[in-house]
């Protein structure tokens, strides 16, 4: 079995990866700023190790890389990087001395996309500055792995969700109220046709992607793979399905897309964000050469997240219970 450094394991995807690991026997370091508990309690998080280090100020210090290093890793998952010279830094620190480096990306690396679903093949395209940092460090990556063999993957979730996180929502934000409005069975405004689409994939999922990678280490080096659910979901038949969970008819009404953002306040950038990239995803890659099969549909995964939502009364679901 292997030791296993997670940089960044009390988020939501370490709350399913770091139980997962402990499972099937592998010694676990949780490296994170130690102020974040893990979304779901579970027996593991009694049996790893927990660094608490501060990313931004070690590397500030030029001491992140080697402080993770000596932690004597066989495999490093990095959840928390987000521009190149972040990558570079703990990169450089551990050439020589890890058989694996697994790097969290985002389909943010997309952009707009030309044609769906859409696969690695097609040439990221980021529109702002997140997904231009993930995008440097992927390509720097995928190139140190086949120039100097640095054993880097590189994987790029889409809308994670799922139990303690708040979905993205059919109008492409992550407001529960969005789930209140659909639960009393008021009416919601979608933009255009609403046939734009998000892509989800539960936080469980992108653990269990994780583990098929390291599986198959030979398969996943110097490649960079989509992780989402099986198939992305329009605006419409998310909301149409939402109002179904609380046993509503679906009231929707359509505006043109610059006149609904008018009207979504402190919401518009991130629903802006989520509709102009209307993202769709292939996992064919991920299932031919890992074996990837996710356990949750995009619907199944968000179903999930509501509950929890109106378990924690952030959503009023009205006396109905999806």
């Amino acid at each position: 079995m292997s030791r296993i450094v997670i940089i960044g394991g009390s988020g939501h995807v370490g709350s399913y990866l770091v139980p997962a690991l402990v499972e099937r026997g592998h010694q676990v370091v949780n490296v994170s700023r130690g102020t974040a508990k893990p979304y779901r309690p579970h027996y593991a998080w009694g049996e790893i190790e927990n660094v608490a280090l501060d990313r931004a100020a070690e590397e500030k210090a030029g001491r992140f890389g080697a402080k993770i290093a000596d932690l004597r890793p066989d495999i490093v998952v990095d959840m928390i990087s987000f521009d190149l010279s972040s990558t570079r830094h703990v990169v450089e620190a551990l050439r020589g001395k890890v058989g694996h480096y697994l790097f969290c990306s985002s389909i943010w690396v997309y952009g707009r996309l030309f044609a769906i679903p859409s696969t690695e093949t097609d040439p990221p395209n980021p529109i702002d500055a997140y997904g231009r940092g993930k995008a440097e460090c992927e390509a720097w990556l995928t190139r140190e792995a086949h120039v100097t063999g640095f054993p880097a993957t590189c994987f790029r979730p889409g809308h994670i969700v799922g139990e303690g996180w708040n979905p993205i929502n059919p109008i492409g934000n992550a407001d529960p109220e969005v789930f209140s409005l659909i639960a009393r069975g008021d009416e919601l405004v979608l933009p255009n046709l609403g046939l734009e689409m998000v892509h989800h994939v539960h936080a469980d999922d992108v653990a269990r992607w994780i583990m098929c990678a390291i599986e198959n280490r030979s398969a996943s080096i110097g490649e960079v793979f989509n992780t989402v659910s099986e198939q992305a979901v329009t605006l419409r038949g998310y909301a149409e399905t939402a109002y179904r969970w609380f046993g509503k008819e679906p009231r929707i009404a359509y505006k043109p897309f610059e006149e609904w953002l008018a009207d979504l306040g402190e919401y518009a950038e991130s629903s802006r964000g989520h509709v102009i990239r209307s993202s769709c995803h292939s996992i064919e890659k991920s299932r031919n050469r890992l074996g990837y099969k996710p356990r949750y549909t995009s619907l199944e995964a968000v179903h999930e997240s509501v509950r929890a939502l109106i378990a924690s009364g952030k959503v009023v679901a009205a006396g109905a219970d999806p």
